[in-house]
């Protein structure tokens, strides 16, 4: 039997007050994800093993299956293998952000108002030029996602992701190191954001963003260091067969690449509430008429909207998914020669109130034809967890869908 799994990130939420005490979930229209929770079985699934924060990264690598603690190498490793940017034995690759510094010195936010990939291209060049030692090296990435690789260094440092600390001055949340001997590796980093702010202040793409009333990209912010990972594949792990994951985020491409997924890249997929769901589902649909046995298939836009802090926005983003998404695939599914089973779940929350991923359990569902369902008749955090499965972790929840 063909699987699909459709991923909302960060889609789950906590009560928001503007929503009369509801979730964005609960309280958006989403007539097809209830009607797969009324008519297969629903759980929570911990999706971030203890110790670990919860990145988009830890939850993602948690609920394909793999053992955090043994495979996790960072998230730049991991946007590399998407962007097809080799890490050889002595290097460290780091996440690097363009964010936004305000007057004060506080970040203002994590992504420099969503800068476009091609005005983050001038900048990353420059950065090359200006920045960089023969040590290191900056790679583009989509947006305000891109790599810093760096020779010798020390991956034992602190850091802070931009996204969970908006508002704070950056000086208060720079790299730490957590060793003595790490403590190069921190300095060296720490005088390269220092830098990247002269830089990035006088560039002809930022007085242009300034001018036009748009957040300028005024420094870097590197995260999430690692090495080269070593990671067995989902087809040695679980003995599934061909497998796609089609996602606009590096990260969760670079994933698929170390699990032995092939990322379809889809035309005007942005990662955002604009992205181009459309030809998500269309790639989708087209690998499972051919040879898929497995696809993944990324939708960001709840988790920017989290975020932002924007719940109106994030609830738009759910009905989305279900509209968009799930109904255009469920009702095209009715058509094919073989039943295909779904799961639809979030990777972690991300709620408004606080902008930033917690660790609290997802909803999920799965769906067959041949599954007697539950007694749950919508699509929630909070009606989940009455579900079949209870709570589930680890490797619990891909070992079910995938059995």
């Amino acid at each position: 039997m063909k699987k699909i799994i459709i991923l909302g990130d960060g889609m789950a939420d906590e009560a928001c007050e503007s929503l009369g005490g509801l979730t964005p979930l609960e309280a958006a229209s989403t007539p097809t994800l209830d009607a797969l929770a009324a008519n297969g079985r629903n759980g929570l699934l911990a999706t971030v093993p203890d110790g670990f924060a919860p990145g988009s990264e830890i939850a993602h690598l948690s609920l394909l299956g793999y053992n955090v603690p043994e495979v996790f190498e960072g998230r730049g490793v991991l946007e590399a293998a998407s962007m097809g940017v080799e890490i050889d034995d002595d290097e460290m690759a780091m996440r690097c952000n363009l964010i936004c510094i305000d007057a004060d010195g506080k970040i203002k936010n994590h992504s420099a108002g969503h800068i476009s990939t091609e005005e983050a291209n001038e900048l990353i060049n420059a950065l090359n030029v200006e920045l960089c030692d023969a040590r290191s090296v900056f790679h583009t990435g989509v947006s305000y996602r891109h790599l810093l690789k760096i020779r010798g260094a020390d991956k034992r440092i602190i850091c802070t992701p931009p996204h969970d600390v908006p508002g704070a001055p950056f000086k208060e949340v720079l790299i730490k190191p957590e060793i003595e001997e790490a403590k190069e590796t921190a300095d060296y980093i720490n005088e390269m954001i220092i830098r990247s702010q002269e830089i990035l202040s006088r560039h002809p793409v930022n007085l242009r963003r300034m001018a036009e009333g748009k957040d300028p990209a005024n420094s870097i912010w590197p995260w999430s260091p690692g090495y080269k990972p070593a990671m067995k594949t989902m087809q040695e792990l679980f003995g599934i067969g061909k497998g796609y994951v089609i996602s606009a985020v590096d990260l969760i491409n670079g994933i698929g690449v170390y699990a032995g997924l092939t990322p379809i890249h889809v035309e005007g997929a942005t990662g955002l509430y604009d992205t181009n769901y459309e030809g998500k589902v269309r790639a989708a649909l087209d690998a499972l008429r051919g040879d898929a046995d497995f696809v993944f298939l990324h939708i960001e836009a709840s988790d920017e909207a989290g975020h932002e802090g924007d719940v109106e926005l994030k609830k738009k983003t759910i009905e989305a998914l279900d509209a968009r998404v799930v109904n255009p695939i469920v009702n095209a599914l009715v058509d094919f020669n073989e039943d295909v089973e779904i799961a639809v779940l979030p990777d972690h929350p991300t709620p408004c109130k606080i902008k930033t991923h917690t660790s609290s359990p997802v909803p999920f569902i799965i769906y067959r034809k041949d599954l007697t369902p539950d007694s749950v008749k919508s699509y929630s955090e909070k009606e989940a967890g009455k579900g079949f499965y209870g709570l589930m972790g680890g490797d619990e929840f891909i070992k079910e869908f995938l059995r």
